[in-house]
């Protein structure tokens, strides 16, 4: 999508939106956007907002949050003729490499696609003589649609992580798809833990949440300079010892006694 295709419209913010998948799955990165462009509001070229005809936002979510704000009634925008669905793909794309954009919430994205890529599929196929009033898609193709949305959501060849995601999504506590939009879980582990009941799954994740802190700070107290290992932080390593004896008894400072 090039510059020459847009054009340059004054739009109230108020006439804005978020595309409605970002809506859906909770998107809170704006929040970081606004505090970027916050800090930037004096820069000599600012972000440009980028919209559709129908006021979707595809670029630029911190100054136009920047904007409803401060309370003003007018920003410079640039329109761009795109549907739903060419918008979302702009979105994904134009956002990758950006900060909060991570493989979890691309794919989510992308997946609001698939069904306009299964049909496209279908009418292929019937194009080319090989679709006869099939109700479902050949396994071929749907393994050429997972790749699609692989490709779309830039997470590689092969399209495994679109099946993971879409069985994350189906059967994941609501704690675990909230810790994959913020990058704290990635989507091997979690779709390891959709294996288990809910309420083991979220025990499976505050434990290891607690044993990413107890690392974290041993890590932290190893590496300290010498002179300051003399005299440890005792409250801090007890209470470290006493986690890893919580979650297993026996192991840990010892009790002195002998089996």
């Amino acid at each position: 999508m090039s510059r020459s295709e847009g054009r340059p419209v004054v739009r109230s913010p108020e006439q804005l939106r978020l595309h409605p998948a970002l809506k859906e799955l909770s998107w809170t990165g704006v929040i970081d956007e606004f505090n970027d462009a916050a800090r930037l509001k004096d820069q000599s070229v600012p972000e440009l907002i980028l919209i559709t005809t129908n006021g979707t936002i595809l670029a630029g979510f911190g100054r136009w949050q920047s904007a409803v704000f401060d309370g003003r009634h007018e920003i410079h925008c640039i329109e761009y003729p795109l549907g739903e669905d060419e918008a979302l793909q702009f979105i994904i794309r134009h956002h990758q490499p950006q900060r909060g954009w991570n493989a979890f919430i691309g794919i989510c994205l992308a997946l609001e696609l698939e069904l306009s890529f299964q049909q496209r599929a279908r009418d292929n196929m019937r194009a080319g003589g090989k679709y006869k009033g099939l109700a479902n898609l050949p396994e071929a193709q749907h393994i050429d649609v997972r790749q699609e949305i692989a490709n779309i959501a830039g997470v590689g060849a092969g399209g495994r992580n679109v099946g993971n995601v879409k069985t994350i999504l189906e059967v994941a506590h609501p704690r675990l798809l909230e810790a994959l939009r913020d990058g704290k879980l990635t989507i091997n582990r979690a779709v390891q833990w959709c294996k288990l009941p809910k309420a083991q799954q979220v025990e499976q994740f505050i434990r290891y949440i607690e044993e990413r802190a107890t690392n974290k700070v041993i890590r932290r107290f190893i590496a300290r300079p010498k002179e300051e290992k003399i005299r440890p932080d005792v409250a801090t390593v007890l209470d470290v010892l006493q986690h890893q004896e919580a979650r297993q008894p026996g192991i840990g400072c010892g009790t002195g006694r002998s089996a």
